[in-house]
């Protein structure tokens, strides 16, 4: 599920700020809905803290920036108070989110196989609709991707 132009399947998940989010909330705005493996991981940390470096760049595009990951949200705390994210962080501790967009796949490292999140970005659009889509994500650069690729879609 990452067809672009077709409709952003809809959630509710318990958010980093002591509150529940769903997608619903931010219709009429972009949402940056970025999925990632785990909270204080090396790549995971710098994916985040990209993403607070460029949270005012977002929000002047009228854009909301939404992580989840299967973390809890005590884990989720934690990880957003360390690196001070200005953005929530959603538990999708029974990954029915990330089955939903298609990114919780078969992963292998070091000879073993498990189940997790395969580090995807979505941009969602103002009539709720994936505008575009990105799978198995590396970091370096990635965010400025993003943030140019919003800043073509209003021009």
């Amino acid at each position: 599920m990452n067809s672009v132009g077709q409709a952003a399947p809809a959630f509710s998940l318990p958010a980093s700020n002591n509150q529940t989010i769903s997608l619903s909330d931010y219709k009429g705005s972009y949402v940056v809905l970025y999925f990632y493996p785990r909270d204080m991981t090396p790549g995971c940390t710098t994916e985040a803290c990209d993403f607070r470096d460029y949270h005012g760049d977002f929000a002047k595009l009228n854009t909301v920036v939404l992580g989840i990951s299967a973390d809890d949200v005590k884990s989720h705390d934690k990880f957003t108070v360390k690196h001070e994210l200005p953005f929530p962080l959603l538990a999708d501790t029974d990954h029915q989110v990330a089955e939903a967009y298609g990114v919780w796949v078969l992963k292998k490292m070091y000879g073993r196989e498990f189940m997790g999140i395969e580090r995807s970005t979505f941009v969602i659009d103002p009539e709720g609709n994936i505008a575009k889509a990105w799978t198995k994500v590396k970091v370096k650069g990635h965010v400025q991707e993003v943030l140019d690729f919003i800043r073509d879609q209003q021009k």
